[in-house]
């Protein structure tokens, strides 16, 4: 299990035990929305497959993390169970190169917009200081503006015109865990770690393809705010 996750685990988990007893009035009840506006890092947990030939054999990617803020709405269909959609700004990440080509530096850059909507179950009374809770979802992947480097036209069409690549978009599984910490009777912080299970295929302008598997762990932290709206 990744050391950021069980980080976070045991953070909730202590969280948990120190404000179980502790009540205050309601919140997070059913009908109620939470709006919560925070930073999250995504981190792409990278299997790379190799570039179809003509390329040197182990051709691989890698690719780095990048934050940016993230936005998200959640409504109380009862006082346990609820539906949110994350939102937020494109992420920028680097394509690396990896295995044989590792060292090479940036191929180049894609940005990825992935709105995800999960249903949750939120543990403890909706009265409770602390609510932690879990959450099984649906990632829609969108990729644009692939943008190719020099490097990258060195290593697959030398002597040629500028390569480039584009990147499938994909629907994929995510899953979350995280807490809520009540700060007054609206107010809140709220952290989450969420795992998606992506995979997807990149197409380079020379002709050549490579599978590769993102697995992103993503990790935020957000100021939160409770109110009423309409029901559903």
């Amino acid at each position: 299990m990744n050391n950021g996750f069980k980080t976070t685990v045991k953070l909730l988990a202590l969280a948990a035990a120190m404000s179980v007893a502790t009540a205050a009035s309601a919140q997070q009840t059913a009908g109620t929305w939470l709006a919560t506006l925070g930073i999250n890092k995504i981190t792409p947990k990278v299997e790379s497959g190799d570039v179809s030939a003509p390329a040197l054999p182990g051709t691989k990617a890698d690719i780095d993390s990048d934050t940016k803020p993230r936005l998200a709405f959640a409504y109380m269909y009862t006082d346990n169970i609820s539906a949110e959609l994350d939102l937020g700004m494109p992420y920028k990440h680097d394509l690396i190169g990896g295995g044989s080509i590792q060292g090479t530096g940036k191929l180049g850059t894609s940005e990825v917009l992935p709105p995800t909507a999960f249903i949750q179950y939120r543990f403890l009374p909706a009265n409770a200081m602390f609510r932690p809770y879990v959450g099984l979802g649906i990632t829609y992947a969108y990729f644009q503006k692939e943008r190719g480097s020099g490097q990258l036209t060195a290593i697959l069409n030398t002597g040629g015109p500028g390569a480039t690549f584009k990147v499938d978009n994909k629907w994929a599984a995510s899953y979350q865990i995280g807490g809520t910490v009540k700060i007054n009777e609206q107010w809140f912080v709220d952290a989450t770690v969420i795992k998606t299970k992506l995979k997807t295929k990149v197409h380079f302008s020379t002709g050549q393809d490579q599978d590769i598997r993102l697995d992103p762990l993503a990790v935020s932290v957000s100021i939160g705010y409770n109110f009423k709206g309409f029901n559903f």
